[in-house]
This record gives C-alpha cells, sequence and structure tokens, in this order.
C-alpha cells in the first residue's frame, strides 16, 4: 500500500509514518510543503492521500487541506483523499463532501483506527467518525424543518379548488362542484392568495406546482 501523507508538521508526518508502518504492508512519502503535491501529481501514484485541514507554506501562505484536495481531484479525478486534522471538522462539512473527498480521519485516532479508514477509502467508501454522521443527520433535519415551516399550511378543500383551478375550471364551476356559494369560495381564494403569496388564479398554480402542493 503506497500512501502520501501532506502536513506542514514534520513531527506529526514521523509520528504518523511510524504508526502506519506498523501494519508492515505501507509505504509512507511524506510531503511538507502543499504545493508540490500538486507540481509532482503527474509522476507519483499513491492507494491513499492524506492531508492536513490547515497548512502554511514556507512562505507564509496558508493552504486549506479541503482546497487542496479539490484541486487534486480536478486534475486526477481518481485519487483517494483523506482529510487528516486534529481540529474540528463540523464546520466544513458540506465543502467537504462537494469535494469529492472520501472523508476524514482525526490525529487522535488509533494505528487501528487509522489503517481501517484508509482502507475504507481504499475501497470507496465514505470515511467519517460517528459522532460527524449524526452531525449530517441532525444539519438534513434541520433543513427538513426549515422547508417544511416556509411552506403554508394548505387545507385540502383549497388543494382541491387549486386542482380545479389547475383544470380551467371558472368560480361559478368550482363553487357548485364543492357546494357553496360563489361568495365563500372568492373569500377562501382571498385567503389562499395570501398563504400563496400570489395575486391571481395563475400565480397560486404555479406557486402550489414550485412549492410541491400540485404535481407539474
Amino acid at each position: 500500500m503506497n500512501l502520501l501523507i501532506v502536513d506542514d508538521h514534520p513531527s506529526v508526518i514521523e509520528g504518523t509514518k511510524v504508526m502506519l508502518q506498523q501494519s508492515g504492508d505501507v509505504k509512507v512519502t511524506m510531503e511538507t510543503s502543499p504545493s508540490r503535491v500538486l507540481e509532482e501529481l503527474p509522476i507519483h501514484r499513491y492507494d491513499v492521500m492524506l492531508i492536513d485541514l490547515f497548512m502554511r507554506e514556507a512562505d507564509g501562505r496558508e493552504i486549506n487541506g479541503i482546497d487542496l484536495a479539490s484541486e487534486i481531484l480536478r486534475v486526477s479525478p481518481e485519487e483517494v483523499i483523506l482529510i487528516y486534522t486534529g481540529f474540528d471538522i463540523s464546520p466544513h462539512l458540506n465543502r467537504l463532501i462537494e469535494s469529492g473527498i472520501s472523508g476524514f480521519v482525526s490525529k487522535t485516532a488509533t494505528s487501528e483506527q487509522l489503517m481501517t479508514g484508509i482502507r475504507c477509502a481504499m475501497r470507496r467508501e465514505v470515511v467519517l467518525p460517528i459522532t460527524t454522521f449524526r452531525q449530517l443527520r441532525q444539519m438534513n433535519s434541520e433543513a427538513v424543518s426549515e422547508v417544511n415551516s416556509a411552506m403554508p399550511a394548505v387545507t385540502e378543500r383549497e388543494i382541491a379548488i387549486l386542482q380545479q383551478i389547475a383544470m380551467g375550471r371558472g368560480n361559478r364551476v368550482i363553487a357548485d362542484s364543492m357546494a357553496m356559494s360563489q361568495r365563500s369560495l372568492e373569500y377562501i381564494l382571498t385567503q389562499l392568495f395570501q398563504k400563496l403569496g400570489v395575486k391571481s388564479r395563475v400565480e397560486a398554480v404555479s406557486k402550489a406546482e414550485l412549492i410541491g402542493i400540485l404535481p407539474r
């Protein structure tokens, strides 16, 4: 197994190298310059890259490991990359997922945990601690709640009216079919327009389709 560790702290790389080589079947290449990884990308091939989250070049430039990984994957999409960090990854989860990175492993992981993560990544499996996975679930639940809270509370009767409007029926026909006066229907429509934030029957149908109340 051929691994690359990218970290601007030589002592961290050395410690990680020793830990990984305890597995016996691992060859570790160390790189302290993030930019050099891109320069040498066409020359070397690695099974997995471990990249630190926050690094600094010799000239003082700060390098974000996710940005570096994204650039590597842009040039060579088949690469397998794990972020290897001691920092909280939570604020960067969305970017990590969008970038195509396989996941992340904490620098506090044991050699067994680190090797398990590496082997999972090689099998094209996502590598995330259970605590991070739960955070993703919470973020998804919050997003769903936000969408639901933004959706107006439309009654079944109002939906039935919208369906008939979508069919091109006039107010008199709709009122007769629903056993109500035309005046009552107009009152319901006024309330419905306010809920949807629209001013006409056409806009009401369009808005209802947009937010999923009516099928497109």
